[in-house]
């Protein structure tokens, strides 16, 4: 989408596409399942959980830093990655809000 083409469309809408397009890999799915599971996550566990090379789960981890999802913290030589439970509970609220807004649906297809 265009820079300039988002200016149409409401902050709101805005936000959960950006949300939807991070979330949108099966990587970055698992990467944050992978994180909540183990409460915290060292990168080169990521690699040898999901079996994808370093360069790609740091790509992907960037995406999810990005959006906020996920936090880092140095610890020697490696980052230990976790979930950002504010951006978590906030992500949660906006689907919530989403998925709820459709109250009665349509019976004309």
């Amino acid at each position: 989408m265009g820079i300039t083409k988002t200016d149409i469309f409401n902050e709101q809408q805005n936000r959960l596409a950006i949300l939807f397009k991070a979330l949108a890999h099966p990587a970055r799915i698992a990467i944050i399942q992978h994180i909540i599971k183990q409460n915290a996550c060292i990168c080169n566990d990521l690699v040898e959980e999901l079996g994808l090379a370093q360069a790609t789960i740091s790509q992907h981890l960037r995406e999810l830093k990005n959006i906020g999802i996920i936090k880092g913290n140095i610890e020697g030589t490696s980052i230990c990655y976790c979930i950002n439970e504010v951006v978590w509970q906030d992500i949660k609220g906006e689907l919530n809000a989403f998925f709820v807004d459709v109250t009665t649906i349509n019976k004309c297809c």
